[in-house]
Order: C-alpha cells, then sequence, then structure tokens
C-alpha cells in the first residue's frame, strides 16, 4: 500500500512539474517580441483600370482569398448593367475594396483617350464615356485637369479613402506636354511594364488564356508594373475567371510577392503622405 502511494505521489509530482515547465514556457513565449514579417525581397504591382465590370466581384474574390495589394485606376465605364463603373451601383463594391485596403487612382472620369497635342497647354481628346462619348474634342489643360480630379474625387466620395495622386491616360497614351500638364495639378502618370500588359484586351481567338497566362509567367520579373480590367467588352473569353488566380499562384511559386504602389520606388516618396 505504502509503494502504492509512493508511485501515486512520484506520478502527481512529474504531472504537476510538466504543467509549470509547460506554463512556464507559453509565457516565455508571450514575452517575446513578435516579428516583423519579412519584406517583400522580388515585388510586383498589380493594378486594374475599370472596365465593364462583369469580372469584378471575381476579381475581388481572388485578391481577397490571395491577399494580393492593388491600386484600381477608376474611371466612369459603361458596365453591363448600364450604370457607369463609378456609378452609384457599384458603390458598395468599392467601399467594400477600401475596407480591405486596396488604393485608387484616376483613369480620367470620361475615360478620354489623349490624341494629339495642339500645343502644350491644348490637346486633341477623344472620351469613350459620358455625355461626350466617341466626339473628337478640344481640351485645355485645365480641362483635362478637371476630368482627373473629377474622377479622383468620385471614388473618394464613394471609398472614404483619399485617391492617390496618380493616374492612368486611357490606353496609356500620353505626351511630355500632357505629362507636364497634369503634373502642374498634382498628378503623376503610372504606365505599366512591358511584360506587365496581361493581354486581358486582345482578342480571345488571337491570345488564347492560355498563351496569356505562359506568357506572362515567363516573361513578368522583379519590380513589373501590372495591368488588367475590370472586364472588357471585346474580348469573348473573359480573361480574369481563366488567367488572375493561377497568375497569381504562379508568380508567388516563383519568388515573386506583391507589393503596393505606395512600396513602388518610383512613387513611395511621393505616396508617403497620402493617408
Amino acid at each position: 500500500m505504502r509503494r502504492a502511494n509512493d508511485t501515486l505521489g512520484n506520478l502527481l509530482t512529474q504531472l504537476f512539474l510538466g504543467a509549470f515547465l509547460f506554463n512556464a514556457y507559453s509565457l516565455s513565449l508571450a514575452a517575446e517580441p513578435k516579428k516583423a514579417p519579412l519584406q517583400c525581397q522580388r515585388p510586383l504591382y498589380l493594378t486594374f483600370d475599370t472596365g465593364h465590370m462583369g469580372t469584378a466581384p471575381l476579381i475581388a474574390d481572388v485578391l481577397r482569398k490571395q491577399q494580393v495589394p492593388v491600386t484600381f485606376f477608376g474611371a466612369n465605364e459603361k458596365t453591363q448593367e448600364g450604370d457607369g463603373s463609378l456609378g452609384q451601383h457599384w458603390s458598395a463594391w468599392w467601399k467594400e475594396r477600401a475596407s480591405e485596403g486596396h488604393d485608387f487612382a484616376s483613369h480620367t472620369f470620361d475615360h478620354a483617350y489623349w490624341r494629339s497635342d495642339i500645343d502644350a497647354q491644348n490637346f486633341k481628346v477623344r472620351p469613350s464615356a459620358g455625355e461626350q462619348k466617341d466626339q473628337n474634342l478640344v481640351w485645355r489643360a485645365q480641362d483635362y485637369c478637371a476630368n482627373l480630379k473629377k474622377a479622383s474625387q468620385r471614388l473618394e466620395a464613394m471609398t472614404g479613402r483619399a485617391s492617390l495622386p496618380l493616374f492612368r491616360a486611357p490606353g496609356g497614351k500620353t505626351s511630355p506636354a500632357l505629362l507636364k500638364a497634369a503634373s502642374q495639378c498634382g498628378y503623376t502618370h503610372v504606365g505599366w511594364s512591358p511584360a506587365g500588359f496581361l493581354g486581358d484586351e486582345l482578342s480571345s481567338q488571337t491570345y488564347s488564356n492560355a498563351a496569356l497566362l505562359r506568357a506572362a509567367l515567363q516573361n513578368i520579373k522583379t519590380g513589373d508594373i501590372l495591368m488588367a480590367h475590370l472586364g472588357i467588352w471585346s474580348r469573348q473569353d473573359p480573361w480574369a475567371p481563366a488567367v488572375l488566380e493561377p497568375l497569381i499562384v504562379g508568380l508567388k511559386e516563383k519568388g515573386f510577392c506583391f507589393a503596393s504602389l505606395r512600396q513602388h520606388p518610383q512613387y513611395s516618396k511621393l505616396l508617403s503622405t497620402v493617408p
């Protein structure tokens, strides 16, 4: 009987000691400062321009699942619902993207293509949205700036977040005079890298989704700015459902990571004070 009591006592002692050591170890782990996450060593910068918005919900789901930050360049383009992409129908969608930490910038409110310079302060443009859609117009520098600001202000109203002092000209079409005029009203242009043109606006008969995915995975390199759209009218076989997530996963497997334009070396100083 005494031996049984001794054995039970030893067992209880060991259990108590084990519990004490486990608690002490747990407390030591809690006391350790949390290590900062590893910096993105091979960054890519993913951006989206507006479009018909048909693939916008899917794109948002993929970005959320893959934890990829992006910058959206917004214009009030025609959508499949008939409303503009910066219209009331899409207001909640934009608000949700802001809550996820994405950034926003202007794509000109009327998606106005620069056609040519008349002189340093006057430009031929052709909007593809708005009341003057498909008209050949002459805009002064202040007209172009006003259209840039209108998109920024609309994005801010919907998201509750300050737009970045950046813009992307529709089609990427600019001139030195246009860029100077935009800079004088506070906007810096953001294009994309050659391999960062993801091809979602190209003909699906000529450029299949599989071919576009293969080319992107082969050619994209560290530091590239990538560009796609929230739906393109002219492409019959939509790009995003087939390519976006495999592209992100494939790039991650190759050692790339995704960062905000706020971290891009060309724009980080400019954007350091933007909330």
